[in-house]
């Protein structure tokens, strides 16, 4: 028997799990992004304006870059992993100016990218920048619904506007949400809310109260914000699909 003693490494890292190195190289991504995004005038002006709030301008971007147009609702959609402003500012201004067909695939393609973008900031970063963001016990209260939720959550979660795209995306990385069950939520839980702004711009030339597409959409948006209340009431481990693939 050897007279050696057990010796136990241990390694040091974030609080609530990840490396630093994976920290240092997401900070770093994150301003080489920024970067990126500043030095190119026609995104930077894209994203200030939707930061603004300013749909106007944002269709007038589009317009300008004709084809390019299509490039930079990507590339704004993408930003948005980093920079947040309203979805439905660049959903109704894809609209708009592509019309419904050509603009719902480009933008919920869009979107889906940016929001696994902001998952792999979440999974890499992990808690110390989402602490940051939301609080530890905010935090925690939102990881313990994508516990409890699963895929129900998943996918209601994504039909509530006030909830940024990729502040969700954030939590999912950090609670180590299957990057599988990832893409699919999110593309299928951010399809209806898409659909619904984009038609609203397509239809902006002559949109009308009596458009029945109109009031079907907002009872929509009004049962998934009180779908995602009350989950909230869900006992934990009674929600179907809590696990993660």
């Amino acid at each position: 028997m050897s007279d050696r003693p057990n010796l136990t490494i241990v390694r040091s890292g974030p609080p609530g799990g990840g490396t630093w190195t994976g920290v240092a190289i997401t900070v770093g991504g994150i301003v080489l992004g920024l970067a990126i995004a500043a030095a190119i005038p026609p995104l930077r002006e894209a994203v200030l304006d939707a930061v603004r709030g300013n749909t106007d301008e944002v269709r007038e971007d589009l317009r300008d870059l004709d084809g390019w147009g299509v490039v930079l609702v990507a590339a704004v959609a993408i930003v948005h992993a980093v920079v947040w402003f309203p979805a439905e500012i660049l959903n109704a201004a894809a609209g708009f100016v592509y019309g419904f067909g050509p603009a719902f695939p480009l933008v919920l393609v869009s979107w889906t990218a940016s929001a696994m973008l902001a998952y792999e900031i979440g999974r890499q970063a992990a808690r110390p920048m989402l602490y940051g963001v939301l609080g530890r016990r905010r935090f925690r209260e939102v990881e313990s619904l994508i516990n409890r939720g699963g895929i129900t959550f998943l996918l209601a979660g994504r039909l509530v506007p006030i909830v940024p795209i990729s502040l969700m995306s954030y939590v999912c990385g950090a609670a180590r949400v299957g990057r599988v069950r990832m893409v699919w939520t999110t593309a299928l839980g951010l399809a209806p809310i898409t659909a619904y702004f984009v038609y609203l711009g397509s239809r902006l030339e002559e949109f009308s109260l009596g458009d029945p597409v109109v009031w079907v959409g907002a009872a929509g948006l009004l049962v998934a914000l009180l779908g995602v209340r009350y989950l909230r009431l869900i006992p934990r481990g009674e929600a179907a699909g809590g696990g993660s693939e």
